[in-house]
């Protein structure tokens, strides 16, 4: 178990100096992975690799079919060496908690975690937190730990940054996509990123059964708080009619968001035993404490929870603390 006692940030020469100093890395994504948390430990192992690092990344879940392109995504696994030094740095890309790694995590010493996230509420888990909640990604974080580094951004790189900040910003849609934002993507491009690809993959290459799912999930949706508030479900009976499976859930939430007049959206996801939500919000509810409040986290326009009960519960307490949010 990782250690729950809150430690401060450390600055980007600590973080660099830690980097340089650990011989072997260990990149830690999230449970239904996406592109930030991947991409972000792609491109930072991808760095270190070139300068003569052990590196490894473990992911308790598989790559989804839309990340398969990344460069190194073929070395992603579960499973680890025997035979990693004692020393090792875990490195956690876009997690405010360990937990969200999953429960096939080994257990680790709290000395060898680096933390790097860009999430509100963040716990600083790690005796190395590198947490910079005004970037729009964690693969942004990454981007300055590489500066810091000195490190060569190749076009490998670049398409695993890019990727990142894409997938943050939904296609530079987002509130999120500042100046900085697009200037930095700008320099990616310009260092080799392929946004062509990124585009494709990411948001443009969808199987005809999440095509199908959403029309369905839309077929359902329902409105609510005098068209405030949009929710649909998704189970598994709608996945297995549809021939869909989880990664075909991923923009659903959106498009409930989109609706005219909708200020926040919701998106069900009761399937395998688990009921999980996913929230969007206009901007004039903060999803992120409303999330906090039934265990999960995120960002103020983009949160998600993994809900403890039954779906109809579920329903009625996403509906109550987003009301006492504001809605």
């Amino acid at each position: 178990m990782i250690s729950s006692e809150v430690r401060r940030d450390a600055s980007t020469a600590e973080i660099v100096a830690e980097l340089r100093t650990r011989r072997a890395f260990v990149m830690v994504s999230h449970v239904n992975p996406d592109g930030d948390t991947l991409g972000s430990g792609l491109a930072l192992g991808l760095a270190l690799r070139a300068i003569g690092k052990r590196v490894y990344y473990f992911q308790q879940d598989p790559v989804p079919r839309n990340l398969r392109f990344l460069p190194d995504a073929d070395r992603v696994s579960r499973e680890l060496p025997p035979d990693l030094p004692s020393d090792t740095l875990w490195v956690f890309c876009d997690m405010s908690s360990p937990s969200r790694a999953g429960e096939f995590l080994p257990s680790l010493q709290s000395q060898n975690v680096l933390n790097i996230d860009h999430h509100l509420g963040n716990q600083r888990f790690g005796a190395y937190n590198y947490v910079l909640e005004s970037e729009c990604s964690t693969g942004s974080c990454v981007l300055r730990l590489l500066r810091g580094l000195g490190a060569a951004i190749t076009p490998e790189i670049a398409t695993c940054l890019l990727t990142t900040i894409m997938t943050d910003t939904g296609g530079f849609m987002h509130s999120n996509t500042t100046a900085d934002v697009l200037r930095a993507s700008a320099e990616l491009v310009e260092l080799g990123a392929d946004k062509a690809r990124v585009t494709k993959e990411v948001f443009a290459n969808k199987r005809f059964a999440a095509i199908k799912l959403l029309g369905a999930a839309l077929d359902s949706a329902r409105l609510e708080e005098c068209g405030r508030y949009c929710w649909s479900v998704v189970d598994d009976a709608m996945l297995a009619s549809c021939d869909a499976d989880a990664e075909d859930t991923e923009e659903i939430v959106q498009h409930l968001r989109s609706v005219e007049g909708v200020e926040v959206a919701a998106l069900f996801k009761a399937y395998r035993g688990e009921v999980r939500v996913s929230l969007r919000s206009s901007g004039t509810i903060n999803v992120q404490v409303a999330a906090a409040r039934l265990g999960g986290g995120g960002h103020a326009l983009a949160s998600g929870l993994t809900y403890r009960g039954s779906l109809e519960d579920g329903i009625r307490d996403v509906r109550r603390v987003l009301r006492e949010e504001g809605l």
